[in-house]
């Protein structure tokens, strides 16, 4: 989700601390300040005009990557946050002030408005705008280049080595060459991380990461005790996967490389971070090869699915539910394949530019699977932007940050095999109990594989902004984590000489990443309710809610209230519960779970 890189809005539970009574309250004696309610009134019109224009500045710099485009965007958001530096601080005054509910939700939202608060003083608000862009920038200019210009290999470039080659020494020449890249982030994130902590402290924070797990309605502590929960329900799946996709992994490398009972190497499971496996499915971990489960890939290319048409089947998804077709400006102004004029940053990403209907989206699109899912999901986004566009400002987003990432993913657990048989890009559907295990692995490889990655992001971070990881100790601690969670372990030594942080978007882009392993929990949880609604019977992870108008409805009235209540209040809406949980995510993958428990019988698990 890309509203504005500086602007990221979460759900706050608490109170306005650390300030002053006035002595005269707002709203109160001759010359009177303005009420909270109307104090807020204001607050949500003039957000308008600069959150369009950070959005706006944003945008420029992402799709065309240039020295000025860096200098703007750094003015805009230096802008923003002076405003909402100052915004804040008027707001302390209100803190016991008489205020409506929606008043004092609008205030609890205010403190939480960005991702990276800058500290008051100005010299080191500017130097901390500066450090956003020019980080952003140069994850998006990042190259490996080993033998000069002319040999320069790009993220999807290396990307693509990782997912086609089968050849050791080649994977792990792409994944060092990216990695590497990311080495001149070090210093400015080292500096990042003091100036955006010093602001978080300002707001009344003990540091950024108090702050982000501040926005779920509930105490901090009490959140990082929820995301270990729900990792510790979902953990066992994981480990059975990862003790299978080891033992698939020593057969076509070799026990000498992919050692039982040891971490995986990084680089052989297909993707630059192991976040995913499905680009290993096909010839690596498909556990029947002749039980066909057909991807889309071929049909796509076959039948020359371009940009538009992939985005156009997306959007009829979500029409068929019942949501609107998308604005002509949305077709217009987004930037769905990579221009061959300029650097742009290709990470997908969805864009509500603050003004009435303008929405996008920004991808580097190619007639593929993976892109074909992933324009469902941004789609998401984009529907959810719409459904609470008449909110004010301040309410305009998800119920909690994961909401914002589930959408879309829930609609792609729609995407079923039949489904893309009906839209014509695969053929009929054999069942059999081999095609089910094979569709399911093939799901697990992202949904399941994805999990303790989407953990382990934020819980660095965490420790970095509270001072438990040190700079001299940033990449060690980065390793341990992906070693504790995920068991897997750098193909090449590394060193503190590294910052492999930086490799991955959303550290130098410095966007919140427990969002991401939230909605990989709550998108079944919703799926289930949508399933329920529109009266499907049978297994969680045959239904699809294609062409239903009662799921939609159920759907669409969940996100027209954005974040204008706790999420907990907005989640007990479509599921019936005010809890996260994974047992409907087990529910879904439990053919495959058995499955796995006969197959890890007298291995070597673990790590």
């Amino acid at each position: 989700m890309k509203r504005a890189a500086a602007v990221v809005a979460f759900a706050g539970a608490l109170a306005l601390a650390g300030c002053t009574k006035p002595s005269t309250p707002p709203g109160s004696g001759p010359g009177a300040a303005p009420t909270a309610d109307e104090f807020i009134a204001q607050v949500n019109e003039q957000l308008k005009p600069l959150l369009r224009e950070s959005a706006a500045a944003q945008w420029t710099q992402a799709t065309d990557i240039t020295i000025d485009t860096q200098y703007l965007n750094a003015r805009s958001n230096d802008r923003y946050l002076e405003y909402l530096g100052a915004t804040i601080d008027k707001s302390k005054s209100y803190k016991d002030a008489p205020a409506s509910p929606a008043t004092a939700r609008s205030l609890m939202l205010l403190r939480l408005q960005s991702s990276a608060p800058a500290p008051a003083d100005p010299a080191k608000r500017a130097e901390l705008s500066a450090l956003l862009a020019s980080l952003d920038a140069m994850y998006g200019e990042a190259k490996y280049c080993p033998g000069g210009p002319q040999t320069c290999r790009n993220l999807d470039e290396l990307s693509e080595t990782l997912a086609t080659s089968r050849d050791y020494a080649a994977l792990e020449e792409a994944w060092t060459g990216w990695h590497d890249a990311a080495r001149p982030m070090r210093p400015k994130y080292q500096r990042f991380v003091e100036l955006a902590n010093e602001g978080a402290r300002e707001f009344g924070f003990a540091d950024l990461g108090a702050m982000w797990r501040s926005g779920y309605d509930m105490p901090p502590d009490e959140f990082a005790a929820e995301t270990a929960r729900l990792w510790g329900e979902v953990k066992p799946l994981y480990s059975a996967m990862q003790c299978y996709a080891r033992r698939r992994l020593a057969q076509r490398y070799g026990e000498d490389k992919v050692p039982a009972g040891k971490p995986i190497p990084a680089q052989l499971l297909g993707n630059m971070w192991a976040q995913t496996w499905n680009k290993i499915y096909d010839d690596i971990l498909k556990p029947y090869p002749g039980a066909s489960i057909e991807t889309a890939d071929r049909g796509l290319v076959r039948q020359k699915w371009d940009a538009v048409r992939m985005t156009k089947s997306a959007e009829t998804f979500y029409t068929s539910i019942g949501f609107p077709a998308l604005p002509q400006t949305f077709w217009e102004r987004s930037m769905l394949v990579r221009p061959r004029d300029r650097e742009v940053v290709c990470h997908a990403s969805a864009w509500d530019m603050d003004d009435a209907d303008d929405v996008r989206i920004k991808m580097c699109m190619k007639p593929n699977e993976e892109d074909l899912f992933t324009i469902y999901h941004e789609l998401g986004h984009v529907y959810y932007y719409l459904a609470y566009n008449d909110l004010p400002p301040l309410f305009q987003n998800g119920a909690h940050d994961g909401f914002h990432e589930a959408i879309g993913d829930t609609v792609n657990l729609s995407v079923t095999p039949a489904y893309l048989h009906r839209i014509g890009l695969v053929g009929a559907v054999q069942p059999s109990r081999e095609a089910v295990i094979n569709q399911q692995m093939k799901m697990a490889t992202e949904k399941i594989a994805f999990l303790p990655f989407g953990k382990l992001i934020d819980e660095w971070r965490w420790k970095v902004f509270s001072g438990e990881i040190t700079p001299a100790h940033y990449n060690e601690a980065w390793w341990k984590l992906h070693e504790q969670y995920q068991g897997i372990a750098p193909p090449v030594p590394r060193t503190e000489a590294d910052f492999d942080p930086g490799s991955k978007y959303h550290v130098p882009g410095n966007t919140p990443y427990t969002r991401y392993f939230l909605s990989f929990i709550i998108q079944f949880q919703f799926q289930k309710a949508l399933c329920d609604a529109a009266g499907f019977k049978g297994p969680l992870h045959e239904c699809s809610i294609f062409g239903s108008k009662a799921a939609g409805e159920r759907f669409a009235a969940m996100l027209k209230l954005g974040q204008s209540e706790p999420w907990q209040d907005t989640f007990e809406k479509l599921t019936g519960t005010r809890q996260m949980d994974a047992a409907a995510i087990l529910e879904y993958f439990q053919p495959l779970s058995a499955w796995l428990a006969e197959q890890n019988k007298g291995q070597v698990c673990g790590w």
